[in-house]
C-alpha cells in the first residue's frame, strides 16, 4: 500500500521534529488527531489542525489528556487511522487509556515530546525520564513498541514506521521524542508518495456470522471486524473471550495477558530497530537513544583519536529493549555504557540484562540541557583504565 500522492508534501523542507512528526503523521494515513495544548508538543496539533482540513483529516482539541486518548481508540475502532501528541503531565493521565487500548488491541499512535519532570517540571526544556513509564505506565502486565527519534527526518520517518507497527501487531504504538528533538529545525526530505510503504488494516475475511473480534489467530494478532458492514461485536477493557465478552476468571486472565505479551515478544527480532557502528572491535559501547545518541558523538570521535575503541548502538526502538544484542555484546566487550537524560530508567534493563558479564556504567542527567560530551568522554576514559 502507498501512500497518498495528493496529502505528502514531497521535497526537501526546512521543518521541526513536531511539523515532521505531524508530516509524518499525515502521510501514514491518519486522519484522526484529538489532543490537548501542552508544551513542548503543542506544534504537533498546531500542524495537524492546519493541514487536515487539506487532506480530509478531522482535529478535535479535546477537555484533556485522558480524554483525546479515548477519542483516537474510538475513532480508530471506527475505522480511521488515529494519533494523539503530549508531554510529562498529559502522559501520565494518558495512561488509563493507553491501558484500555492495549487490552482492546487497538491501532493508534502517541508521541510523547518529553521534558524534565516530576510534575510540571521543565515545560520548555528537555528529558527522557518518561521511559519507564512508558514501559509500565499503566497498570498489569503486557508489552509495549516504543521508538525514539533523534531528528526531525527520524521523526517524520518513525511517525509513518509507528503507523505501521501498530497496524500490524494491532495494538498503540509510542513515539519517544524530546523538546529538543521536538523544537530542533533541520532539513526534512519527504520521499515521493510511492516509495512510502504503508501497512494497511488488517480486516477479518470472514461472514459477520463467522468472524469473532479477538479470533486466535497462529501470527496470534486478530484480524479486525468492519463498522458499518453487518459485523456485530463488543469491544471491552475487562478481560474477555473471542467474542469481547467480559470473561471474569484466571483461565481467561492467562489467555489474554499471555497473548497480549507474546505478540510482541514472539516478534521482537523483527520490531527491533539498531543502528552500530564501529561496534565489532570495540572495548567500550556506548548505548543511547533520541537526542542523547547525536550528543555522545563528540565524546566517541574524541576518544577514537586516542585510540580507545568505542563504539555506539542506538536504539531506535527502546521498547521492547534489544535483550539478544546486549547479552551478546557483553559477552565480547569490557564496559557498556547507557547515556540517558534520567537517573538510570534504561540503564536499570541493561544492567540487569548484563548480569556482570561485563562493567556497566551510567552517563545520567536530569535534563533541563542535553549531556555535555566532555561528560561522556570522562566515563569513557574510567570504563577503559
Amino acid at each position: 500500500m502507498k501512500a497518498d500522492a495528493k496529502n505528502v508534501l514531497t521535497g526537501a523542507h526546512y521543518l521541526d521534529g513536531n511539523h515532521a512528526c505531524a508530516e509524518g503523521g499525515i502521510a501514514a494515513g491518519c486522519r484522526f488527531f484529538a489532543g490537548y495544548p501542552i508544551t513542548p508538543s503543542t506544534e504537533i496539533a498546531e500542524r495537524i489542525s492546519q493541514r487536515f482540513p487539506l487532506v480530509g483529516g478531522l482535529f478535535i482539541q479535546m477537555e484533556d489528556e485522558l480524554a483525546s486518548m479515548a477519542a483516537i481508540l474510538g475513532a480508530s475502532w471506527g475505522g480511521v487511522k488515529s494519533m494523539s501528541c503530549t508531554s510529562g503531565p498529559g502522559f501520565s493521565l494518558m495512561m488509563e487509556n493507553f491501558g484500555l487500548g492495549i487490552m482492546t488491541e487497538t491501532p493508534c499512535v502517541l508521541v510523547n515530546v518529553q521534558r524534565g519532570g516530576p510534575s510540571t517540571g521543565l515545560p520548555t526544556l528537555p528529558g527522557q525520564a518518561d521511559m519507564m513509564q512508558a514501559r509500565w505506565g499503566s497498570h498489569g502486565d503486557y508489552e509495549v513498541i516504543a521508538l525514539a527519534p533523534d531528528s526531525p527526518q527520524e521523526s517524520f520517518e518513525l511517525t509513518i514506521h509507528a503507523f505501521n507497527l501498530s497496524e500490524k501487531y494491532r495494538m498503540p504504538v509510542l513515539i519517544m521524542t524530546d523538546e529538543c528533538v521536538g523544537h530542533m529545525t533541520e532539513k526534512v526530505v519527504i520521499p515521493p508518495p510511492e516509495e512510502i510503504e504503508l501497512i494497511a488494516r488488517r480486516y477479518t475475511e470472514k461472514k459477520p456470522d463467522e468472524a469473532l473480534p479477538f479470533e486466535l489467530t497462529d501470527d496470534l494478532i486478530s484480524p479486525m471486524l468492519p463498522v458499518g458492514k453487518g459485523y456485530k461485536f463488543h469491544v471491552t477493557g475487562l478481560t474477555h473471550d473471542e467474542r469481547g465478552y467480559p470473561v471474569i476468571n484466571a483461565e481467561a486472565q492467562e489467555k489474554n495477558v499471555v497473548r497480549l505479551m507474546d505478540k510482541v515478544n514472539k516478534h521482537a527480532d523483527d520490531i527491533i530497530w539498531l543502528e552500530e557502528s564501529d561496534v565489532e572491535d570495540a572495548e567500550v559501547v556506548i548505548i543511547a537513544y533520541g537526542i542523547s545518541s547525536r550528543v555522545v558523538k563528540p565524546a566517541i570521535a574524541r576518544a577514537q583519536k586516542e585510540g580507545i575503541k568505542v563504539g555506539e548502538v542506538k536504539m531506535v526502538t527502546v521498547w521492547p529493549f534489544p535483550e539478544k544484542r546486549v547479552k551478546e555484546l557483553a559477552s565480547k566487550v569490557k564496559a557498556l555504557i547507557m547515556v540517558e537524560m534520567n537517573y538510570g530508567q534504561v540503564f536499570l534493563e541493561m544492567d540487569r540484562i548484563v548480569g556482570g558479564k561485563c562493567a556497566t556504567y551510567l552517563a545520567g542527567h536530569a535534563g533541563g540541557t542535553v549531556h555535555k560530551p566532555d561528560d561522556v568522554y570522562r566515563i569513557i576514559k574510567e570504563a577503559v583504565k
